[in-house]
């Protein structure tokens, strides 16, 4: 019932984990990656590992974590002469409509089981594309995206932890196998055959969660017409190459980003920008990273 319910909201995927604390390994890796200083300046990412590590402590009680996907991919692409804007951006914000799907689902299952629930999007510290494999959805690929077998990657991840005893599905166990075709064409060497990804030179980071004024001198020789993003680790991916455009309307892109020009973004004020992305995920940005990204390979 709760698989079904999850499907007529729109989510492609739909599994169950047994809510436990993350292995071992798991948790070890990610600790090095945080003392390698590989999350960069995504210093969020090294707090409330207590959190990252049980799911029960986000919910007392907790017996499983639902993990679902939701397909982004656009059936409409920007066209030549703007600045690129990542896929995952195109539309509304995916926090919104994440959020809004979550809740009708988790109040659908609190209804039917008379459990508590908590719906978790990405702003919640849990460990998403952990807990998509071990509920069967996918595999985390070299690119460090949830791969999902016969979809692709471009999905959403959000969770629902629930009190409720619910059968834990068979984990996904799948790989990449020896492909490293997204590490060949990762523009920043960000990418490694032993899955470590090094947000410090990932563009993807750079370009949103790094609001300095200036970002390395190297960036301007890679980053091309990118403005928002990068979905190049993406693009390059054997699984994403039948991927069907997403059914969710809230993700076709918007008029902004379908003409969106560095002329256009240098003529933007602040009130403008705060207007224009009240709803979308650009407003991560800011409005002055914005306009930095915006000249870092201009010769006007």
């Amino acid at each position: 019932m709760i698989k079904s319910q999850a499907a007529s909201l729109g989510f492609d995927a739909c599994g169950f984990a047994a809510a436990v604390p993350v292995d071992d390994e798991t948790t070890a890796r990610y600790d090095r990656w945080i003392e390698q200083g590989h999350n960069g300046c995504m210093q969020w990412a090294a707090g409330h590992r207590d959190l990252r590590r049980d799911p029960s402590l986000l919910l007392e009680g907790a017996n499983t974590v639902i993990s679902l996907a939701l397909n982004y991919y656009p059936a409409r692409f920007q066209p030549d002469g703007t600045l690129r804007v990542a896929y995952y951006a195109y539309g509304r914000d995916y926090h919104e409509v994440l959020r809004e799907k979550l809740t009708a689902l988790a109040h659908f299952i609190e209804q039917v089981t008379q459990c508590s629930t908590r719906p978790c999007v990405d702003s919640a510290p849990i460990r998403e594309r952990y807990w998509a494999q071990r509920a069967g959805i996918g595999f985390v690929g070299r690119n460090n995206c949830l791969i999902i077998p016969g979809k692709g990657s471009y999905f959403f991840l959000g969770e629902i932890i629930t009190t409720a005893q619910l059968p834990p599905d068979e984990p996904c166990r799948l790989t990449c196998g020896d492909c490293g075709k997204c590490i060949e064409a990762c523009p920043a060497s960000a990418l490694s055959m032993d899955g470590a990804a090094d947000a410090s030179r990932c563009l993807s980071c750079l370009l949103i969660e790094n609001h300095s004024e200036e970002l390395p001198a190297w960036v301007a020789d890679v980053v091309g017409d990118r403005v928002v993003g990068c979905d190049e680790c993406q693009l390059c991916c054997p699984h994403n190459a039948h991927a069907q455009a997403t059914r969710i309307a809230d993700f076709a892109p918007t008029d902004t980003v379908m003409t969106l020009t560095r002329g256009r973004i240098q003529s933007m004020t602040a009130g403008e920008f705060k207007r224009t992305f009240a709803h979308s995920a650009i407003s991560r940005l800011r409005y002055k990273t914005l306009r930095r990204n915006a000249t870092l390979n201009s010769t006007e």
